[in-house]
């Protein structure tokens, strides 16, 4: 089955700047071949719901493993039945109706 997440990772116990642990996730993302978006507060991330949920627990294992004491992770998913919708389509709705 196919998802969208829009995912959101807060390393804590590391000081103020997370940049670097997002980046780590990110090239985990990148490194499954999923689609991804990455925006100020999160990341929007498609494919296989196994693939993508495997890639966020990979996400956490790495993070821990860089020294992150604590995570905490928001997701909220996505899926639908009725026709195939990539994440960049779903923007693209709403742009057109914006114009």
């Amino acid at each position: 089955m196919k998802v969208i997440i829009d995912l959101t990772i807060s390393p804590f116990g590391v000081g103020l700047s997370v940049s670097k642990y997002i980046a780590a996730c990110h090239k985990i993302i990148e490194d499954a071949g999923l689609q991804s978006n990455l925006h100020a507060y999160g990341t929007n991330i498609e494919g296989d719901w196994d693939t993508v949920f495997t890639v966020v627990k990979r996400c956490h294992e790495t993070l821990h493993e860089m020294g992150v004491p604590r995570i905490t992770s928001s997701i909220k998913a996505g899926t639908r039945t009725d026709k195939d919708q990539s994440m960049f389509d779903k923007i693209d709705s709403v742009k057109n109706k914006l114009d």
